[in-house]
């Protein structure tokens, strides 16, 4: 899932998952009923639809894990806030936890770059955490590069770079997608398979056990390697109603990599996701 993904979608693992549905949701509204989509793609944000700002506010309730690796799982409805301003073939936005500019920058070719706030995650969260430290929230840099494959963009692949200070470190995604009923105004179903790559310091901020939270929770020590991190597939439904509404359906399953699945933290190896979305466009 792209911004995000889950991945690209996404948007992006739970920096994909449960943070990129927010990103995902937002690529609902029409602005104007017979203008065209920057990317006629239902997982690329596209809320301007024509030169202009564009304001938009939903809700969005998601089924999801308590954390990575959890077993539980709970409901959660978040509002949904953000806006484009567009012009031409290129946007500027704030989307979910996402401030950036993208552009399509030929036929068959969009970029983006931009800022990433990533959600840290409180022991409290779940009574599996008890005893461990609480995850800082930080700022990462994002970078996306997306092709369709044909004119009409039925098919793509992208790639999506995150890096942020020496707490966080790196996260690539590499994500391939066909879109079914696709139409010029971003309306469809996308279907696409991803695959996570990060650094040591990502994998371990999800699921490393230092030695003092070792001492503290009673779980043993516990660091990652880096590299491959995950593998998934995702799907993105976006639909019209009216002028100013749109609904969305999104749902998932993230498969972890045999080093993070041997992480204490990592009750399953595992994570899937179904939300639901309805926004509102002024």
């Amino acid at each position: 899932m792209w911004t995000s993904t889950r991945a690209l979608a996404r948007n992006h693992p739970r920096c994909s998952m449960n943070k990129l549905i927010l990103t995902a949701l937002l690529a609902s509204l029409p602005a104007a009923a017979a203008a065209d989509a920057l990317v006629p793609s239902p997982s690329v944000p596209n809320i301007a639809r024509s030169d202009g700002w564009v304001f938009t506010v939903g809700a969005g309730a998601e089924y999801e894990a308590e954390y990575d690796g959890s077993d539980s799982y709970s409901v959660e409805i978040e509002p949904v806030l953000g806006f484009q301003k567009r012009s031409g073939n290129t946007v500027w936005f704030l989307e979910g936890q996402e401030l950036g500019w993208r552009s399509r920058v030929s036929e068959q070719w969009l970029l983006q770059l931009g800022l990433r706030y990533e959600s840290g995650r409180e022991a409290s969260e779940s009574d599996a955490l008890t005893g461990l430290s609480d995850t800082d929230d930080e700022l990462m840099i994002m970078g996306e590069v997306r092709r369709g494959l044909g004119r009409n963009w039925n098919n793509w692949v992208a790639g999506r770079v995150m890096a942020g200070g020496s707490d966080i470190g790196t996260l690539g995604v590499l994500a391939a997608g066909h879109t079914f009923n696709a139409n010029p105004d971003g309306t469809g179903v996308d279907l696409y398979a991803f695959v996570t790559f990060a650094s040591r310091a990502f994998i371990n901020r999800d699921f490393g056990v230092s030695p003092g939270d070792s001492e503290s929770s009673g779980l043993p020590v516990f660091e990652a390697s880096g590299g491959y991190r995950s593998a998934g597939i995702g799907l993105i439904g976006r639909w019209e109603l009216g002028e100013r509404w749109q609904f969305i359906g999104e749902a998932g399953i993230e498969k972890y990599s045999s080093d993070i699945a041997d992480s204490p933290i990592a009750l399953d190896d595992y994570e899937s996701e179904i939300g639901l979305s309805a926004l509102f466009i002024f």
